[in-house]
């Protein structure tokens, strides 16, 4: 990894008790007008005052201690590099509290961070603008100045000056509107005062939007906001909020402490969501949900993103993490009961299966490149904290906190989670604070066990032998790190402290045995279980490790995955680690029943529609139809063409479910004329979910001249600023030319790219959606040196994941291309 840049935190010797705080945002200049006057204490006495400020000018500012006269700043020194200002007076600050006061204006940018314009039409067609905010991780220092640090707490009085006729929201219910007396068309909203809160959690929305609301069974007001004539399509996540708010009082068994809730979309937005507290922005595709134009996976998507922003009021906003390294709890934590709620409001869903398909498995694959990281990452510099908005902050650490939960059991939990939330409210804790009210409340040696999964990268491959002894199985167990790359060589031999249960054919569905695994190598006695039970590891795919059993143990299994005995989630489990053993260049896997392929030949059959997982008929037909049609399945293909044409002319509109399978088939197998249809839908579709579903497969056309074509739309105006990246991500996935097509054209177009989204998270998924795919070492070396002169440093680490990720592709190429060949060949010419 590069050298980090040499950062400090701010001085300790002034800080805030209340931000009063009046913004006049101009949506025609797109510039803003500031008034901050903050209670402030001077804890040691000094001549000048540190804060974050960052695109801002600051035009006075002041300094009044209590009951004295007021002080003007002689100085204002901005240091742009580390995005502050310090303020210098002529005399000393004397210890003790005062007012300060600042005038200050900005921009209102269209980079998607801190406080910018976000573009929409009305529903008669004209352009406008609204003014949002997006201040996680460091850009309240964008909207006005301020101590930009999760741990420095304050109350808030915000007010906004905005046209009478737009809607001006914040964290907390409007108290007053009055009249601007400069002013006629102008109104001052005032909003109530705040609990303590960190400024990364301050939000503020002026805009046209129509909204739906109810009352939780708790009291709390909650509306959603929608885009103007679009209230009904709010109705879904009102519904999911309303269930979901009582939920998690009665879970943490602490009432939502803010009077209301406000869930809005906005137009341009980077991110999925962010939780600001009482007023949580979204981007349309993850609230909006219309009856007719919106997929099953679309609800089920907003039902989950919900689930996670409301989790975020407690876990993250009441009690906030002390510094950006333990992000990851806020996120892995919000992760992982986002599920848990959504199974509380729809259990039809059988969402913890797809728990392990979506975050379980991608965290392992992430996880096992020699490019990963710990769970928690030492921040210091802002410019870190995009790094470390990933896969593993998010999925890995819901995976662990989902094994934690397994291990403690949910009533001793949910008293661990009380007990934290009650002792930090309105403070900032760390990582340990959590463990130790966990291990409080359960007993168990929590710290001991996380750390090991926190603090060191990577996990454990637990090689497991049985031995029938009389009427007992003796197990043997194993453990070493996993690596993509074939066995562990390393110096260090890291051991985890490993949560494990048995089951055995006695009963699939529940624990014969639970044991921690503290140490490299265990013995472990099953008591009568008879030589023709099987066994099997890590039940319900909790456990955060892969398994590789003894050719015995696995061909034992095999009954139990034909006749289905075995749940769809441990069945899942054991096809992702079949898939991944390592399997070194010219070594054949450990043990028999191996091909040369090193997969169980046996074992394939059963699994070999690995992404064919569907919770229910809607996302499974679709799934199956998808990748029959891109595979141009003749009879498929000609009922696509057939319902398409129909759709189009409006006879017979296609069912959400059914769009993006149809489209993706015709546009596969399609021409210029079915590219400009396309392209026609997504002009009129009224819908954003309908405009990216459209957007994240015009990659599947396989003319080069048709692929330059979809690029250049991705970078056009008739796409959203955040949804390029999916438009280009959907050509590199769509054919081996569009991969080359898509590289070539984020390389042509790098400086706008880069610009546009200002190195933040976006930029790192871009590049991983553009070249992870590739399976040659010489675009290896090609990635690696065109960003060593085209530098991205919040997506370093991305950029070196996908260098190992391409040559781990190409080595399974040459090592298993043939065998592969040989085996579908064979499958083709079996009888059915």
């Amino acid at each position: 990894m590069p050298e980090k840049r040499p950062f400090e935190r701010l001085p300790a010797d002034v800080s805030p008790l209340n931000y009063g705080l009046c913004l006049k945002p101009d949506l025609i200049d797109f510039t803003f007008e500031g008034k901050l006057e903050a209670a402030v204490q001077v804890k040691n006495a000094t001549n000048q005052i540190v804060m974050n400020c960052a695109d801002i000018d600051i035009i006075t500012a002041s300094y009044a201690p209590e009951g004295d006269e007021e002080v003007h700043a002689t100085g204002f020194n901005y240091q742009n590099e580390d995005e502050k200002v310090t303020l210098s007076f002529p005399s000393t600050l004397q210890k003790g509290t005062g007012t300060l006061k600042i005038d200050f204006v900005g921009e209102l940018n269209d980079k998607m961070k801190g406080f910018y314009r976000s573009k929409y039409s009305t529903p008669g067609g004209d352009t406008r603008y609204a003014a949002v905010t997006q201040f996680e991780a460091t850009d309240a220092r964008r909207a006005f100045p301020c101590w930009d640090e999760p741990a420095i707490k304050a109350t808030f009085d915000i007010s906004l000056v905005v046209p009478k006729d737009r809607v001006a929201l914040s964290n907390m219910n409007v108290v007053e509107r009055r009249p601007y007396p400069d002013d006629e068309s102008l109104v001052e909203v005032k909003f109530a005062r705040s609990p303590v809160m960190s400024t990364y959690l301050v939000a503020f929305v002026v805009g046209e939007y129509d909204f739906v609301e109810a009352r939780s069974q708790d009291g709390v007001l909650v509306r959603v906001y929608t885009p103007v004539g679009k209230a009904e399509q709010g109705k879904f996540a009102l519904e999911v909020a309303a269930k979901t708010l009582p939920f998690y009082k009665d879970y943490f068994n602490v009432p939502y402490p803010l009077p209301k809730i406000d869930l809005i979309a906005i137009a341009d937005f980077a991110a999925g969501a962010m939780e600001n507290w009482g007023l949580v922005t979204y981007r349309e595709t993850a609230l909006l949900i219309d009856p007719k134009n919106s997929c099953s996976s679309s609800r089920q998507w907003v039902a989950l993103v919900v689930g996670h922003e409301l989790a975020h009021q407690w876990f993250g906003n009441l009690v906030t993490m002390e510094w950006w390294t333990h992000l990851w709890l806020n996120e892995g934590f919000a992760s992982w009961i986002e599920y848990l709620c959504v199974d509380h409001c729809f259990p039809e869903y059988d969402i913890w299966t797809q728990f392990v398909s979506a975050d379980y498995t991608r965290a392992q694959e992430l996880d096992a490149l020699d490019n990963s990281h710990p769970i928690e990452v030492s921040v210091g510099h802002p410019s870190e904290v995009d790094e470390i908005f990933d896969a593993i902050s998010y999925s890995k650490g819901a995976s662990v906190i989902r094994m934690l939960h397994d291990y403690i059991g949910d009533e001793d939990f949910r008293k661990g989670m009380n007990l934290y939330l009650t002792k930090f409210q309105q403070r900032n804790a760390a990582t340990e604070d959590l463990w130790e009210s966990l291990e409080k409340a359960s007993g168990k040696p929590i710290a001991a066990v996380m750390n090991t999964w926190t603090k060191q990268m990577g996990f454990p491959l637990i090689y497991v032998e049985a031995e029938q002894q009389e009427d007992d199985k003796v197990l043997k167990l194993v453990q070493k790190k996993f690596c993509a790359s074939g066995p562990y060589t390393g110096e260090d031999f890291p051991t985890w402290m490993v949560p494990i249960s048995i089951c055995t054919s006695e009963d699939p569905s529940c624990a014969k045995m639970q044991v921690l695994m503290d140490k490299a190598e265990l013995t472990v006695v099953l008591k009568d279980t008879k030589p023709e039970h099987w066994v099997k590891l890590n039940l319900g795919t909790v456990g955060f490790y892969r398994t590789q059993y003894s050719p015995a143990m696995l061909e034992s299994l095999i009954p139990a995955i034909r006749d289905l005995s075995l749940p769809p989630v441990d069945r899942l489990g054991l096809q992702n680690d079949l898939f991944s053993l390592p399997r070194p260049p010219g070594c054949p896997a450990e043990g028999a029943g191996f091909d040369k392929t090193g997969k169980s030949s046996q074992i394939i059959p059963f699994f070999w529609f690995s992404s064919l997982l569907g919770h229910l008929d809607a996302l499974l037909r679709g799934l199956v139809l998808g990748k029959l049609g891109k595979a141009g399945h003749k009879a498929t293909l000609e009922e696509a063409r057939r319902r398409f044409k129909e759709h189009v002319e409006g006879k017979h509109v296609l069912s959400a479910d059914l769009r993006s399978p149809v489209y993706v088939t015709v546009l596969k197998h399609g021409d210029s004329s079915t590219l400009d249809t396309m392209l026609k839908l997504h002009k009129q579709a009224d819908m954003q979910e309908e405009k990216n579903r459209i957007e994240r497969v015009l990659g599947a056309i396989s003319q080069p001249e048709l692929i330059q074509k979809v690029l250049t739309f991705a970078l056009s105006e008739e796409v959203r600023p955040q949804d390029t990246v999916s438009v280009i991500g959907g050509v590199a996935g769509g054919s081996r030319q569009g991969r080359k097509a898509a590289w070539k054209f984020v390389r042509d177009n790098w400086e706008e790219l880069y610009n546009r989204y200002q190195g933040g998270f976006l930029i790192s998924r871009l590049i991983k959606l553009t070249v992870d795919g590739f399976a040659n070492d010489k675009m290896a070396a090609e990635v690696k040196a065109f960003f060593e002169s085209h530098p991205a440093p919040s997506a370093e680490r991305t950029v070196q994941q996908c260098c190992e990720n391409i040559l781990l592709n190409a080595a399974w190429l040459r090592r298993d291309a043939d065998s592969m060949q040989h085996f579908l060949q064979q499958r083709r010419a079996a009888p059915v």
